[in-house]
């Protein structure tokens, strides 16, 4: 299985770095997996709702120039669907059993995904209702595809 990342910005915490380097390497025996940042548009604190939305457009194109036509795209955004580790793992587990072997997660900027891009995504995904960094989502992404991987092999992984 292929699994890429798509980030919106790039990663400069040492510690966050650290621990999506460890999970990489655990994942080497899973998966090909493919960690691609884009640029994160350079904007004021302060923005209208349109000046928003200019954002989210800008960086949605670069994500979505990174997303191959043949890949299943699983878009995180607060408003997809909250699952289970179980049935994380169920899901990939079924893709990969239905020829969809190439997998793209994008994560957003800070002020979340355009609507070209939830438009393009295949699901949606929630890991929580509360609102976390984009950098720290990437490592806990990692962390749950590595947890994927474990479950769907029936390979113990601490709960």
């Amino acid at each position: 299985m292929q699994i890429t990342i798509i980030c919106v910005g790039k990663l400069k915490e040492k510690y966050l770095k650290q621990g999506i380097a460890e999970f990489e390497k655990r994942l080497q025996s899973y998966c090909r997996l493919s960690l691609i940042e884009v640029p994160d548009e350079q904007a004021p604190e302060n923005m209208s709702e349109k000046e928003v939305e200019q954002v989210k457009e800008k960086e949605g194109a670069r994500v979505l120039s990174k997303v191959k036509e043949t890949q299943h795209v699983i878009a995180l955004d607060l408003g997809g669907k909250q699952r289970t580790s179980e049935q994380f793992a169920s899901e990939l587990d079924k893709l990969s059993i239905h020829g969809k072997s190439q997998i793209a997660f994008i994560i957003g900027g800070s002020n979340g995904l355009s609507g070209s891009v939830l438009t393009r995504a295949n699901d949606t995904i929630s890991f929580s209702k509360m609102t976390f960094p984009h950098q720290l989502m990437k490592l806990i992404l990692v962390e749950q595809v590595y947890r994927a991987f474990r479950i769907m092999k029936g390979e113990p992984y601490h709960k």
